[in-house]
């Protein structure tokens, strides 16, 4: 299937590897021209190499996405170099594991910060972009707790249920200009984060590359008509029907 998306330029954050890697190789794959960002590192260039053997062209920057002046700068940098900026795909990684009663301000505002606030920025940045070109695709990745809260993660479900319901909102502001908005919603894959909270028991792991062709369909232009959507890819495990 043709995505329509050879030639678009995509900002993938947090991309040195795990989900935000798979994101950024498969949106190299249908011919994107793409951007990654970690905070450096082997793993960094590592993925700079994997995508330049997909064919594709890369920009590589070092930059802690959760530091508030990074999304401006990254989203100046990929304009800079490639002259827009089509696909926002924005990661970042999850805060510590904790229970809800145990938790400090400090480790609350922490977690907004990185898990919400962060994506806002990025999407604040890209969006005047996407609408002077009248085309853009939005894709955050969040979590399956939005939809069924994760015991111990009262961190990761209060900030990523925050940004949901941003999301939501901002998809209705978006759609009349051509911008889709929509969150991806991972279950247990495997990938450095899940092995760091103690890996699955006996529970499948989903395959990252698997995760990253879905990202790539929601940047699509296949997927125009789908936007404020929350989609889980998870392999059946949330138990919600909403």
């Amino acid at each position: 299937m043709d995505l329509g998306i050879a030639g678009k330029v995509a900002l993938v954050t947090a991309s040195s590897k795990g989900l935000g890697r798979a994101s950024a190789e498969a949106l190299a794959t249908d011919g994107a021209k793409v951007v990654i960002c970690a905070r450096g590192g082997d793993a960094l260039r590592d993925a700079e190499k994997s995508i330049i053997s997909l064919g594709a062209e890369v920009l590589a920057i070092e930059a802690d996405v959760t530091d508030p002046a990074q999304p401006a700068r990254l989203v100046a940098a990929t304009v800079e170099r490639f002259g827009g900026l089509d696909i926002l795909v924005a990661n970042a990684g999850g805060p510590r594991p904790a229970r809800a009663s145990e938790v400090s301000d400090d480790d609350i505002e922490s977690a907004v910060n990185a898990n919400l606030l962060t994506s806002v920025r990025l999407v604040r940045e890209a969006v005047p972009h996407m609408r002077a070109a009248g085309w853009g695709r939005i894709c955050l990745i969040t979590s399956s707790s939005i939809k069924q809260p994760i015991p111990t993660l009262s961190l990761s479900n209060t900030a990523r249920t925050g940004l949901w319901a941003w999301a939501k909102t901002a998809a209705a502001d978006l759609v009349d200009d051509g911008i889709t908005l929509n969150t991806v919603c991972p279950g247990l894959h495997n990938t450095d984060r899940v092995k760091s909270l103690g890996g699955s028991g006996n529970l499948r792991l989903g395959d990252p590359a698997d995760f990253g062709k879905v990202v790539a369909f929601l940047c699509s232009q296949a997927a125009a008509f789908v936007s404020g959507t929350a989609v889980l890819v998870d392999g059946a495990a949330t138990a919600g029907l909403f």
